[in-house]
């Protein structure tokens, strides 16, 4: 925001000059910019985890499958409850055939009914248990993975977040180091006209300046991508998204091996995902095997017949109970098939389960190592950036006294642009190392639904 706004600036200086005329236009020109600057909504990483939380498309993607596993629970159920059916029929038939015993048999027949049924499952061997039961971890299963989306997403955020306050660090330096690099130039300049420098003396300083500005351009196109990144993780579809926040953090004590892997298995919601879906698939293996175990049923039904022939006709009510055994005790062994093919996809869950514990393991260990790494890095840095600076502050005094050369006022700016990009990344890796520790233990802060 703060580029554009110098841009703009700059544009509107340029018009000045050109005359009062040439303002308005340019003003006219450059009013699109000035309105999408405007725009840039700026945020914490608390808002963008807010955001995120709300529009993340992962996100939504997990509520859809929540509702598709209410209606399979509520599917499932309704077979445990009475089912009910309205039917009603018109129809008219002659039968030539039944002249042999009465003329007045071979007469048209109109029919009319009308009734309403009832069929309420008393015995099902275990099936409609097993379903509910099964439909009802799925609905925790469901949760569960929600859980693993809004986890994920805030370890994604996060990372983009502190991906764009990284840039914008780097892109500082670079800036920071051209404007260094003009300011020797400048001073080249003038001791040349003063007689003390020579020719090579201010091409050097030129192509020194000429070198810098790659390296902003690059830290500028940075900034845009990591910012385009995180637009898209929080599913922002109008206006541009800037942050703010600072990648200064002091190292915390954090969790050893053992511990993390410990708090991993109980509390890593993929974890648990996988169990319940053990859950379901020993329940469908139940149901697989009652396919061919006798049912009984209730079955009733009450309605309204009327029956008229040309000549006679009647009508009056009629109902109908019983129940009804079934039993299908050879199904040419395509229940023992459902079931094999149910305990199948049993044993290949718990083999799924212990594969992604073994997977777990390592990814604690490495966000263990990780932080550790990262932890270090920045507190080796942190005495590296002071003393790359008072080296910078005795070259260019030495310079200033003719006792240091350029190259050694060079060497000093090098070693300190190169310490404090390091430390600026460090503190990144630091910052996202720990919240990829705290992503692998399950244990990364929920975000709000």
């Amino acid at each position: 925001m703060k580029i554009e706004v110098v841009r703009l600036s700059n544009r509107v200086r340029l018009a000045r000059r050109l005359g009062a005329g040439m303002v308005l236009l340019a003003a006219f020109l450059f009013l699109p910019a000035a309105v999408a600057s405007a725009q840039t909504r700026v945020l914490t990483l608390e808002e963008a985890l807010a955001i995120a939380a709300e529009k993340n498309r992962d996100i939504e993607k997990a509520r859809a499958y929540i509702a598709w596993a209410q209606g399979k629970y509520v599917e499932e159920r309704a077979a445990a409850f009475p089912q009910l059916m309205a039917s009603a029929s018109l129809g008219w038939d002659r039968d030539e055939s039944q002249k042999i015993y009465s003329p007045m048999q071979t007469e048209r027949t109109e029919r009319r009914s009308a009734q309403i049924g009832l069929t309420q499952p008393l015995f099902t061997w275990g099936q409609i248990s097993a379903a509910i039961r099964a439909a009802k971890v799925g609905l925790q299963s469901a949760d569960e993975q929600l859980r693993v989306y809004r986890q994920a997403a805030e370890r994604d955020v996060s990372a983009a977040f502190y991906d764009v306050l990284l840039a914008r660090e780097l892109h500082a330096l670079a800036l920071h180091n051209l404007e260094q690099k003009k300011r020797h130039l400048e001073e080249a300049r003038r001791k040349f006209q003063a007689g003390v420098a020579t020719d090579y003396d201010v091409l050097a300083a030129e192509v020194s300046v000429e070198n810098a500005r790659p390296e902003t351009i690059r830290t500028e196109n940075q900034i845009r991508t990591a910012r385009e990144r995180l637009r898209f993780l929080l599913a922002v579809e109008n206006g541009e998204i800037d942050v703010t926040g600072s990648l200064k953090a002091d190292p915390a004590p954090h969790r050893s091996y053992e511990d993390a892997f410990a708090l991993a298995r109980e509390k890593r919601p993929d974890l648990a995902d996988l169990r319940y879906r053990i859950g379901v698939a020993r329940e469908l293996v139940v149901l697989a095997g009652a396919q061919d175990k006798p049912r009984v049923d209730l079955k009733g039904s009450y309605g309204w017949n009327y029956l008229e022939q040309p000549t006679v006709y009647g009508d009056g009510p009629s109902w109908a109970v019983g129940v009804q055994l079934s039993y299908p005790f050879f199904d040419g062994f395509r229940t023992r098939g459902r079931v094999v093919q149910a305990e199948s996809d049993l044993q290949r869950l718990r083999i799924d389960e212990e594969k992604r514990i073994d997977a777990v393991a390592l990814e604690a260990r490495e966000a263990v190592n990780a932080v550790l790494e990262s932890e270090e890095i920045v507190r080796s840095l942190a005495g590296t950036v002071s003393q790359a600076e008072r080296l910078l502050a005795m070259a260019e005094k030495g310079f200033e006294l003719g006792v240091k050369t350029r190259l050694e006022v060079e060497d000093a700016e090098l070693n300190l642009r190169q310490a404090k990009s390091s430390l600026g990344r460090a503190r990144r890796d630091y910052l996202v190392a720990r919240v990829n520790l705290d992503w692998v233990t399950g244990t990364l802060g929920e975000m709000k639904p």
